[in-house]
């Protein structure tokens, strides 16, 4: 079985930073991606970042380019999403993902900006995070 645990949300002024962590379990593939979704209260949920198990190579949403920055650490099998700057448009839920097999890549969808296939996906519980003015 597949277990993603997201921590490190919480409520900051704009400008500040927050780091996201996502402790997965039961997830062995070194062929596929991971990424960070968010979504707010009303709108679709949207990809921010992803990378690639087998090397590291990053996406990241338009959005957020410049101020976000994915990672992981495979011994510890965790993925990292370091937010800086802030501000109240990204105020939401943050999912961490992991890639199934058939399913589109979730480095494309990132990338592409697509809309993320969440039945066919693994996911987290979800973290708040919340920006104020």
């Amino acid at each position: 079985q597949v277990q993603l645990v997201e921590s490190g949300g919480g409520s900051v002024q704009a400008g500040g930073s927050l780091r996201l962590s996502c402790a997965a379990s039961g997830y062995t593939y070194s062929s596929k991606c991971m990424g960070w979704f968010r979504q707010a209260p009303g709108k679709e949920r949207e990809g921010v970042a992803a990378i690639f198990r087998g090397g590291g190579r990053t996406y990241y949403s338009d959005s957020v380019k410049g101020r976000f920055t994915i990672s992981q650490d495979n011994a510890k099998n965790t993925v990292f999403l370091q937010m800086n700057n802030l501000n109240p448009e990204d105020t939401g839920m943050y999912y961490c993902a992991a890639e199934r097999r058939g399913a589109t890549s979730l480095c494309t969808v990132v990338a592409g900006g697509f809309r993320p296939e969440q039945g066919l996906n693994y996911w987290g519980q979800g973290t708040q995070v919340t920006v104020s003015s």
